[in-house]
């Protein structure tokens, strides 16, 4: 009897799914938010305080060797 209730409920799972398109289901809408957040992140602009320390930690670096 559990494994028959089972597959009831995963078939109409599945059904859901295929029915709206969302391989994801409630799971995309994390997924949108989590793109539209680092979206954001990326287009920020970065202060000019640390693009000066980024190009001080650049210049102080030893150049990797050649083999």
């Amino acid at each position: 009897m559990k494994n028959m209730t089972k597959d009831i409920t995963a078939g109409a799972a599945g059904r859901r799914r295929a029915a709206s398109g969302d391989p994801l289901g409630p799971n995309s809408e994390i997924g949108r938010k989590l793109k539209q957040y680092y979206d954001e992140l990326v287009s920020d602009h970065v202060p000019d305080r640390f693009a000066q320390l980024l190009s001080q930690l650049e210049r102080t670096e030893p150049a990797p060797k050649k083999d």
